[in-house]
């Protein structure tokens, strides 16, 4: 069996010089995401636009070569936690990069940090690990997730809509998302649904949806859970009378398959393929030429986080034994992100700017979000101010 995994690309060897006359030390980079079931798409992206950053450094970071491990937590906590210590243990990686969900993130947090490795979330970014919990051995390069739901929040009070119902998954990403939501919004919430994760069938949901006739829907359904719900929604004729406001429901992950049905749905987001910069133009480009689809945010924090990686470890000149040097040079955060202003707040998350999207069909007949306007400027999260690691 570990013949067949490494054949089929879990581990992946990048930019290593041919027979060197003396064994360079390597960067040793484990990836932890999700790669299979219907969510496997969102860790593709994030896996791709990792290695597309590592790819654009010449597969070197400080003269030195990097190695990229990436596994399948399959989107199982335990099973995430053992996949987790064969990175720490066996594979003696430097930096941990992961996972997409929340409940991963939470079952591996202290197994990687508690190791004094570098964690480093390119997408899930939890409440918990925000305030008093933050630790110098944890950095995001997306979010927290509250954040994208606040856009859709004030979105929804500064539109006048009085009634809203919400529709989430019920893990700590869906409780942090309605959460965030109703942080802006004063406005009545019909009904909070909240949904096993991984739902695919909202039939009954809709028919609560339809009979209370709310001036939007908010929700929160990403990978395939976003899938079925779009289609079922435009499928049921509410998409043409009721609005949808939403964060990563409808996103570069779930267009291919949503398509037409998509179309008009809002979101939130940090980024999106439109972004307006000579740095973003060039990765859209180079991602769809690579992968032949169009990035996300998961493939764009993807390849920050690569940046994000480099950058620390040129400012230490390659030496990563002194943790505390490398911690604060991560925080330093000395790059040009994908998606313009970027910086690290106290806690580790970033302070950086948000904007509502919608969905378009492009000339070529591909689907991308595209930004609106601009919701929130050089924002940080509210947690921040109960963290002391990075004072």
């Amino acid at each position: 069996m570990k013949q067949s995994l490494k054949l089929t690309g879990l581990a992946v060897l990048l930019g290593v010089a041919a027979a060197p006359a003396v064994a360079q030390e390597k960067i040793r980079i484990g990836v932890i995401t999700t790669l299979s079931g219907p969510a496997a798409v969102l860790g593709q992206q994030s896996r791709d636009g990792l290695q597309l950053g590592i790819k654009d450094l010449g597969g070197k970071m400080a003269g030195k070569d990097v190695e990229v491990v990436v596994v399948d937590d399959e989107l199982k906590p335990d099973g995430a936690v053992t996949k987790a210590k064969g990175l720490l243990e066996r594979e003696k990686v430097d930096f941990v990069v992961g996972p997409i969900f929340s409940n991963i993130l939470q079952a591996i947090h202290r197994p990687v940090t508690g190791n004094k490795t570098f964690l480093i979330s390119p997408n899930a970014g939890p409440s918990s690990y925000a305030g008093k919990e933050c630790s110098p051995f944890f950095y995001v390069t997306s979010y927290q997730n509250d954040q994208v739901h606040e856009i859709l929040g004030k979105v929804a009070q500064d539109r006048g809509y009085k009634r809203i119902y919400v529709l989430v998954p019920n893990y700590q990403a869906g409780k942090d998302s309605a959460a965030g939501f109703k942080l802006d919004y004063k406005g009545e919430i019909v009904e909070e649904s909240y949904t096993p994760l991984g739902t695919l069938d909202f039939q009954v949901e809709l028919t609560k949806i339809s009979s209370s006739k709310p001036d939007a829907l908010f929700t929160f359904m990403p990978g395939g859970m976003g899938v079925g719900l779009v289609k079922q929604y435009r499928q049921a004729g509410l998409a043409d009378k009721i609005p949808v406001l939403s964060a990563f429901t409808v996103d570069e992950s779930t267009l291919p398959a949503q398509q037409d049905a998509a179309v008009g749905m809002f979101g939130g987001a940090n980024w999106a393929p439109n972004m307006d910069n000579p740095q973003s133009k060039k990765f859209v480009t180079a991602y769809e030429a690579a992968y032949n689809s169009v990035p996300g945010t998961y493939a764009m924090q993807g390849y920050d986080t690569a940046m994000l990686i480099d950058s620390a470890v040129k400012a230490v000149k390659g030496d990563l034994t002194n943790k505390d040097a490398v911690s604060a040079a991560l925080r330093k955060a000395e790059f040009t992100s994908l998606r313009g202003d970027f910086k690290f707040n106290a806690n580790g998350y970033p302070i950086q700017n948000f904007y509502l999207t919608k969905v378009a069909k492009r000339p070529d007949g591909k689907f991308q979000t595209e930004i609106v306007e601009k919701v929130f400027s050089n924002y940080g999260d509210r947690y921040a101010k109960d963290c002391t690691a990075g004072k």
